[in-house]
C-alpha cells in the first residue's frame, strides 16, 4: 500500500484554508470536497498532483462508475459522481493559480473530469419528493405521547419546527431567549443558533393551527416555571442518561446542554412517524410542506416574498427552485398568472418573476 504523499498532503491543508476562509464554505461542504480528493488519491495510489494529466481524470471517472455503494450495495448513482468530479475540477482548478503548480498542470487536462451531457443531465435531473401534508404533521403531533418530560420535549421539538421550518441545526442550537411567544418567532442569531451560511434573520411562526403553538407554550412554561430554566438555556435540552440495575444506558430526564449535532432530532421524527402509521419525513422536508402551504395561502407576489423570506430565503426564487414543485395540473395555470403579476407589485420582483419564467422556459416546462 502507498504511503500518503508529503507534497499532496500539504497543498490539500492550503486547499481547506482556501475553502473555509476565502470561499467560506460550511464544514460539511469542505468534507465533502475532502472525501472526492480522497478516493481520486486512493484510485491514483496517491499520484503527485502535479503530476496529473488527462488519463487520470479519464480513469477515475470510469473507476467511479464501476464503484459500489458500501450503504445500498448498488453502483454509484451518476448524481455522486458528478458531485466527486466537481469536487475534483474545482480542486485542479485552484491549483493551477498556486506556486510550484503552474506550468506542471495543463488547464485543459481539467475539463476531462467534465460527465457527458447526458450523464450530467441525469444526475441532475431533480427525483419526485416525498412530502407530508400540514394535516399529517398535525395528526403525528397530536398523536405524540406528553406523560414525561421527554415526550414533552420532543412533541414540543416536532411543533417547532412545523411552527417554523427551521433547519435541526438551528433547532438544536436554539435557546429559549430566540423565541418571542408574544410576537410569535423565533430569532435565528447566527452568533449562538447554527444558521446556513452562518445568516442571521427573524421567522415568525407560519398559520399552521392551534395545536403546534399551544404545545410550544405549554413546553416553554414547563421549562421556565417548572424546571427554572434561563433564557440562555437550550430550548430543547439534550437527553440525560444513566446506567439502570442492568447496567444498561436509559434516559432518566434532561441535561441543561445544547444536542453536539442534529441526530437525536431525526430519530425523535423517526419515532413520532412510525407511532402515527406514516412514512418518515425528515425535519428538513418540513420546510417543502410549508412552502405548499404558501403556494395556497399567498394571494400575491408580494406575500410569497414574505413567506420566503420567512425560510431564511432571501429571493423568492430560492423557494421556487428548491422547493417549489407544484403538480403538473396546476403548473400551467400558475405560470399564466405569474406572466401577469399584480397591481403595485415592485419592480423587483417583476424582475424575479421574469426569471423564473426564462427559468421554466430553459427546463423546457
Amino acid at each position: 500500500m502507498n504511503k500518503k504523499n508529503t507534497n499532496n498532503a500539504r497543498i490539500i491543508y492550503e486547499y481547506i484554508k482556501y475553502l473555509k476562509d476565502a470561499k467560506r464554505q460550511h464544514d460539511s461542504t469542505i468534507d465533502g470536497a475532502l472525501k472526492s480528493i480522497n478516493r481520486f488519491e486512493q484510485y491514483t495510489e496517491y499520484l503527485d498532483f502535479k503530476k496529473f494529466r488527462a488519463k487520470h481524470a479519464i480513469g477515475f471517472k470510469n473507476h467511479l462508475f464501476a464503484q459500489k455503494s458500501m450503504v445500498t450495495g448498488d453502483k454509484f448513482s451518476k448524481a455522486t459522481v458528478l458531485t466527486a468530479t466537481r469536487h475534483m475540477k474545482a480542486f485542479f482548478q485552484y491549483l493551477v493559480t498556486q506556486k510550484g503548480y503552474r506550468g506542471k498542470i495543463n488547464y485543459s487536462d481539467i475539463e476531462y473530469f467534465n460527465l457527458s451531457e447526458k450523464d450530467t443531465r441525469i444526475a441532475n435531473a431533480k427525483r419526485k419528493r416525498s412530502v407530508a401534508s400540514l394535516e399529517q404533521l398535525t395528526q403525528t403531533l397530536d398523536l405524540m405521547p406528553c406523560s414525561t418530560v421527554i415526550e414533552m420535549r420532543d412533541r414540543a421539538l416536532f411543533a417547532f419546527v412545523v411552527l417554523t421550518g427551521a433547519r435541526d441545526g438551528a433547532v438544536a442550537s436554539a435557546k429559549i431567549k430566540h423565541i418571542d411567544i408574544a410576537e410569535q418567532s423565533f430569532y435565528q442569531d447566527a452568533r449562538e443558533v447554527n444558521t446556513k451560511f452562518s445568516k442571521s434573520f427573524m421567522t415568525y411562526f407560519f398559520p399552521v393551527g392551534e395545536l403546534p403553538l399551544k404545545v410550544l407554550n405549554e413546553w416553554m412554561d414547563y421549562l421556565i416555571n417548572e424546571l427554572g430554566y434561563k433564557p440562555n438555556d437550550p430550548l430543547f435540552p439534550k437527553t440525560k442518561l444513566a446506567h439502570n440495575k442492568n447496567q444498561q444506558f436509559e434516559a432518566v430526564g434532561l441535561l441543561n446542554e445544547h444536542w453536539s449535532n442534529a441526530s437525536p432530532i431525526r430519530k425523535v421524527f423517526k419515532r413520532a412517524f412510525d407511532m402515527a402509521g406514516l412514512p418518515y419525513f425528515n425535519p428538513h422536508s418540513f420546510r417543502n410542506t410549508l412552502v405548499r402551504l404558501g403556494e395556497n395561502l399567498c394571494r400575491t407576489p408580494e406575500e410569497f416574498k414574505a413567506w420566503s423570506q420567512n425560510l431564511g430565503h432571501e429571493s423568492v426564487l430560492t423557494s421556487f427552485y428548491s422547493y417549489g414543485d407544484v403538480p403538473d395540473y396546476k403548473q400551467a395555470e400558475l405560470l399564466r398568472k405569474l406572466a401577469k403579476p399584480a397591481e403595485g407589485t415592485s419592480s423587483d420582483m417583476e424582475e424575479q418573476f421574469k426569471q423564473f419564467m426564462q427559468f421554466q422556459k430553459m427546463m423546457g416546462k
